[in-house]
């Protein structure tokens, strides 16, 4: 993004050497106006004749390259991403929602690092306790810097796995329990990086009906992977032969138990100021929704009393006040796609009743349902209703696919990996790496074995580097919405199921209620970036830190 932020300048500097030679007299290139010698993206470089000294003609243009980049990092430090701004994917005027559904988990309610670690230890002494796993694996800890949201895993080959959106594994992020799996050995089990569509998981993330590879995609799944990784990792130090299908299954088992038995439920009622961060200021964004007219509803599948002694922790005792519709147990997805479930109510000692119901009264909670009722009890069809949540499968897809809500996604690591991406360090790596990367492209044409010796030196240092950015984010995986160079599959579903993103409901607090989120128009690969572009946002239509004072 760092690239992008520099704009066309940072193109033209970056290694894409201009196919039509300068005028002798003026010394421009008579089709883009740059100084001869310099780089645009007009056409590729046509083979001419070698100067006399390859080694001295490469270390020119690559030193020139890097003078350039180091000049240009400081006009792109003074574009800096807001981490608290929202980002489309999709053009949205806030003007046409006149509903706001919310899920509660990450949405309403953030909670702190103490959650995961006892979410995998619940899950560990159930794995012991009631599968009959060794004791041993008591030895292994939670460690919230091992795994990010997104990642893949091969039930059959007991592997977790970073892919891309063309379904590529990314190399390097291939881990059989703690250790990374050598690039050769991937590439001979998979027959290339390439995982084929039939072996990916389903629409929802996961593996079922053949599909070997379960995507993890909430928040909540960070624990279930760690505690795959590790127990992986005992038997394999161990020398313990296992069926990989069996210890995902009753990993998988033994996550869910902690959420259904109540294990979880339980630990943040008995410590609730331990387990729940109040920073986020849902109050208040509610608060403006509802001073604006805004009807709102939530839809959830956590139980109604720990919805509601945490809603009165962060909101307040008159939270239900707030909402039209609260609906807990939802069983999200099968809420959206289950016609045969009705809706029953709760009373307010928890007691579940047995009338029909004819109405969603505000005030009032009720308990399973499924949307097809929804609809017809509220009426709240279409684009006028707009749903946040942080499962982009669970929360969202069904919604935007079928019923033609809009979706906001909750990603909570946005805001790390944005302030990461301001650093100077970051910006400074990745603007040289995107030159670097241009120098490769356009002199490759030079096949003399001076040039080639040059050219995989250059190489060598790019995947290095590429390395280095990688580690910025999480040493194991890298981050969430990039490969290499290509967007995560993570970041694909993000791109297709929400219309707009962002770090925390609290970001809506910076726009006003009729604000209009337009998407960057971000340059095809067969189109060049527009002047109007750069000239009306800075570049690409990025919100940047001085533009949201202004919306304050």
């Amino acid at each position: 993004m760092a690239a992008t932020a520099a704009g066309r300048v940072l193109l033209e500097a970056a290694g894409k050497a201009c196919a039509r030679r300068a005028a002798p007299a003026s010394g421009l290139c008579s089709s883009c106006s740059l100084k001869a010698g310099a780089y645009c993206t007009l056409a590729p470089q046509q083979p001419s004749a070698p100067p006399p000294d390859m080694k001295s003609y490469l270390w020119t243009r690559y030193n020139e390259a890097k003078k350039v980049t180091k000049e240009l990092v400081p006009s792109i430090m003074s574009n800096l991403l807001n981490p608290d701004a929202i980002f489309s994917n999709n053009e949205m005027s806030l003007s046409d929602i006149e509903i706001y559904g919310f899920d509660y988990d990450y949405t309403l309610v953030f909670y702190s690092k103490h959650l995961h670690t006892l979410i995998f230890n619940a899950a560990r002494d159930l794995l012991i306790n009631e599968h009959r796993y060794p004791a041993e694996i008591r030895k292994y800890d939670y460690d919230p810097n091992f795994a990010i949201r997104g990642l893949h895993y091969d039930v059959h080959r007991a592997l977790l796995m970073k892919i891309d959106a063309f379904h590529y594994i990314q190399l390097g992020t291939v881990y059989r329990g703690l250790s990374v799996v050598p690039d050769e050995e991937v590439i001979a089990m998979y027959d290339g990086s390439h995982v084929p569509l039939e072996q990916m998981s389903d629409f929802y993330g996961k593996s079922s009906q053949g599909n070997t590879m379960k995507q993890f995609m909430d928040i909540f799944s960070l624990p279930e992977m760690t505690l795959l990784s590790c127990v992986n990792e005992y038997f394999l130090k161990s020398n313990i032969d296992y069926e990989p299908v069996h210890l995902y299954k009753d990993v998988k088992d033994s996550i869910r138990d902690v959420h259904i038995k109540g294990i979880m439920y339980r630990a943040i009622e008995a410590d609730i100021e331990k387990y729940i961060c109040y920073a986020e200021q849902t109050r208040a964004v509610l608060a403006k929704l509802a001073d604006h007219g805004k009807k709102m509803f939530l839809i959830t599948n956590s139980p109604s009393s720990f919805v509601d002694r945490g809603m009165k922790f962060i909101v307040g005792k008159d939270w239900r006040d707030l909402f039209d519709v609260v609906i807990v147990q939802a069983d999200k997805p099968n809420f959206f796609n289950d016609k045969r479930r009705p809706f029953r109510k709760v009373n307010e000692r928890g007691v579940l009743l047995w009338d029909k119901i004819n109405e969603l009264q505000k005030g009032q909670i009720y308990k399973q349902g499924n949307l097809y009722e929804f609809l017809k009890l509220t009426g709240w069809r279409g684009s006028k209703v707009l749903y946040f949540g942080d499962h982009i499968y669970s929360d969202l897809a069904d919604l935007t696919l079928k019923h033609g809500w809009r979706t906001g996604a909750i990603i909570p690591e946005l805001r790390t990996e944005i302030k990461i991406m301001n650093t100077q360090q970051y910006i400074q790596t990745m603007t040289w790496l995107q030159t670097l990367t241009g120098l490769l492209e356009h002199m490759q044409v030079h096949r003399d074995p001076d040039s080639q010796l040059i050219l995989q030196e250059w190489k060598k240092e790019r995947k290095e580097m590429r390395e280095l950015t990688r580690n910025f984010f999480n040493s194991q995986f890298g981050s969430l919405f990039r490969t290499d160079q290509n967007p995560t599959y993570f970041l694909r579903r993000l791109s297709r199921f929400a219309d707009i993103y962002m770090a925390s409901l609290s970001c809506l607090l910076n726009y006003d209620p009729d604000y209009t989120f337009f998407p960057r128009r971000t340059p095809l690969q067969h189109e060049l970036p527009t002047w109007s572009d750069q000239l009306c946002t800075g570049t690409f239509r990025i919100p940047f830190l001085q533009e949201m004072i202004q919306l304050k």
